[in-house]
């Protein structure tokens, strides 16, 4: 078997120009990303819907972890891994149905001991990416001659 990269440094610096046009704080987000990887499958895609719905700083948080859940599930399936990624949508009241949430943690869930730890390693890899490209591309920083 060939090493493949799935050009995880390519999704990463796209991830992360297109959150920094979005809103350039939600980059602060990469380094929690990286942080709530040990946590779990389920812990990272659910804290999407944590940041849903409030106000527009939260929202534009909140597609940032989606769009990398969303980026996970792609390079997952072209390594032969299907991750789950229902779309999760709220009801009439503007919240979303509980039976969703346990069904896409359940899914999770049911993937193999392996499944799991290949995506873990995945996502670990992708969310380092995020951050070395995050760190790269922030805005308001100082411009250091020694950091150069």
């Amino acid at each position: 078997m060939a090493w493949q990269s799935y050009e995880l440094d390519r999704i990463a610096q796209k991830l992360v120009l297109n959150a920094r046009d979005r809103d350039p704080k939600s980059l602060n987000q990469s380094h929690k990303m990286r942080m709530a990887v040990p946590y779990g499958l389920e812990r990272f895609w659910g804290e999407h819907l944590r940041l849903k719905g409030k106000k527009l700083e939260d929202q534009n948080k909140s597609i940032f972890w989606k769009e990398t859940w969303d980026s996970l599930a792609q390079v997952m399936k072209k390594a032969g891994v299907t991750i789950p990624n229902d779309p999760v949508r709220p009801d009439s009241r503007g919240q979303i149905p509980t039976a969703e949430i346990q069904g896409m943690s359940e899914k999770l869930w049911s993937l193999t001991i392996e499944e799991q730890r290949v995506a873990i390693a995945v996502l670990t890899q992708l969310c380092d990416c995020i951050v070395w490209w995050t760190q790269r591309y922030k805005t308001g920083r100082s411009n250091d001659d020694t950091d150069s």
